[in-house]
């Protein structure tokens, strides 16, 4: 006779057993999913280029579009509408800047940018009044030239101790001050480097004049005890001739190497930047953008340590020839007034400036609010942020050209910036004067020019009604008329709109407008407007040196 009994506990055994298998083999799923998620977050970065193209663009900079900063130095105290370079040009016999020089404070051999550095005044520095001004105006993020080409660090620097901002200009440390007051509204806060450069780009003071009664007299870059702001005499196998002068040493001392890595170490890892930027790709040009490696596995591990793990910084290199060493994603990249011409992805960052780099005293060399307003939304239609350059005066105050700019990029975000700000781009960026951004299943359609009673958006024919939920314009009470047809939307406005510098209609759809059906339409070519740029504003910001 069979025991059922017996059997049935032995069945009841075998099956606890499988189900403890299973559960098992869940708990270790579960585990192992979380440990790569785990892993994902705590990457230790290494410096080759391998370990760094685990690099994965922060969402906070994705969500945050446009940033605000400042070319501002003893340069902007030059006197000299050649303000961009000036502090290279000075020395450089024949230049505007060195007759600007010879004019308004003597000849290099005399008197150098070290006393105009000693003669500078900054008093009217203040960073809540300057963060104040870029958060209204809409900027999410706010980045402090913490060094520029001329060897003069903004922060309390152990590796540059004298010549720096708390003994000179602000007589402050102006990172600490920005930074911290761009966190108290809210704002993240990056620091901008020109370092790199520096040891080929400012070897002009060491030169003489080659003609007139000054004929090889030293400028006053050669005298040794200032050295630590002109720099050792570099030879010209390690600094090549002009075109390599300005972009990025050929053969620099092993000495200025680790020096520059120290300062730039130095500036992570006291100030802790939110935000890092180069001028130009990984220095240096004999090494292999190895000294450059080292730096962003630094930095990239310093930012993870304060998120729990996992890197929140965002690093923006450009890709320029001979400019030093650019590796494809090992960081973002930073367009120098220069817009894509497409969506791009990953995202890119344009910079671009409100006109020249330094204040000259021309606020007719500004250009309009309209024009930059149209530039930023034109980058972030492509995948891109817009960051802004607005030069204060020598003693750190902002002119009325400047503070209406600011105001008029503010007024329009705030109506309008639901269109910008945590957007992503559409399917195409947009057709002539058009362009097109998506939040959820909201798609955003800005005209950068006041539309006619009626408006035809040929890239949406194929959208059907049943798509669409409804649709209005931005600042404006009611509902905007439309109808689908075979040409594409046709969107009708009331017959008085206001003046605006862009406006914005929201549809408001079913589903992810980039689910729908779309037809790429005729759209502006930029590459006249680079060539313009590049040619009205050169490297230097004065209309001087193309960098190609």
């Amino acid at each position: 006779m069979v025991n059922t009994k017996k059997l049935l506990k032995k069945d009841i055994s075998f099956n606890s057993l499988i189900w403890c298998m299973v559960f098992a083999i869940l708990i270790g799923c579960r585990s192992k999913i979380k440990h790569e998620e785990t892993s994902k977050d705590n990457i230790k970065f290494e410096p080759t280029v391998e370990s760094l193209q685990q690099y994965e663009t922060p969402e906070w900079y994705k969500d945050a579009k446009f940033g605000i900063y400042c070319h501002w130095n003893a340069q902007s105290a030059s006197k000299s509408s050649n303000s961009g370079w000036y502090a290279r040009h000075m020395y450089q016999e024949g230049h505007p800047a060195y007759k600007d020089h010879l004019k308004n404070w003597g000849h290099p051999s005399e008197v150098g940018y070290k006393d105009i550095i000693e003669a500078w005044e900054g008093d009217k520095f203040d960073a809540e009044k300057w963060i104040g001004l870029f958060a209204d105006a809409g900027a999410k993020y706010v980045m402090t030239m913490a060094v520029h080409h001329d060897n003069f660090d903004f922060w309390d620097s152990k590796y540059q101790p004298k010549w720096n901002s708390l003994n000179y200009g602000p007589k402050v440390d102006v990172c600490k001050e920005m930074r911290d007051a761009a966190h108290d509204a809210g704002l993240r806060w990056g620091a901008r480097t020109h370092l790199g450069r520096t040891y080929s780009w400012f070897q002009t003071n060491k030169g003489a004049d080659s003609t007139g009664a000054k004929k090889g007299i030293p400028y006053d870059g050669n005298d040794p005890s200032y050295q630590d702001l002109y720099l050792e005499k570099a030879s010209a196998d390690q600094i090549g001739k002009e075109y390599n002068q300005i972009r990025h040493p050929l053969k620099p001392s092993e000495a200025w190497v680790e020096h520059w890595k120290n300062r730039i170490k130095d500036l992570i890892d006291n100030y802790h930047p939110d935000h890092l930027y180069f001028d130009g790709a990984l220095p240096f040009m004999n090494d292999q953008g190895k000294a450059g490696l080292e730096i962003l596995a630094h930095y990239y591990n310093h930012n993870a340590s304060r998120h729990n793990g996992k890197n929140e910084g965002v690093m923006v290199i450009k890709d320029i020839k001979d400019h030093g060493y650019f590796y494809e994603g090992i960081s973002s990249v930073v367009l120098e007034r220069t817009r894509e011409n497409d969506i791009v992805h990953p995202m890119r960052e344009t910079e671009n400036s409100i006109g020249p780099w330094f204040y000259n005293g021309n606020e007719t060399s500004y250009r309009s609010s309209k024009s930059l307003l149209h530039e930023m939304i034109d980058v972030v239609s492509k995948n891109c942020n817009f960051v802004l350059n607005v030069p204060p005066r020598p003693d750190g105050s902002f002119d009325d050209a400047t503070k209406t700019i600011l105001r008029d990029f503010g007024s329009w975000l705030d109506q309008n910036g639901e269109a910008i700000y945590s957007s992503r781009p559409y399917n195409v960026f947009g057709e002539d004067k058009v362009r097109f951004t998506v939040k959820g299943n909201n798609l955003y359609v800005i005209l950068l020019e006041k539309p006619s009673q009626d408006k035809l958006i040929q890239t949406l024919k194929a959208w059907k009604e049943t798509d669409i939920k409804g649709v209005e314009l931005l600042g404006h009470n009611g509902p905007i008329q439309w109808k689908s047809s075979k040409e594409g939307m046709n969107l009708s406005f009331p017959d008085e709109l206001p003046a605006q510098l862009a406006y914005v209609i929201k549809i408001k759809c079913n589903q992810s407008p980039n689910l729908l059906p779309f037809v790429k339409s005729g759209s502006e070519d930029v590459e006249k407007i680079n060539e313009k740029n590049k040619q009205k504003y050169g490297a230097d910001g004065d209309g001087n040196h193309q960098l190609d």
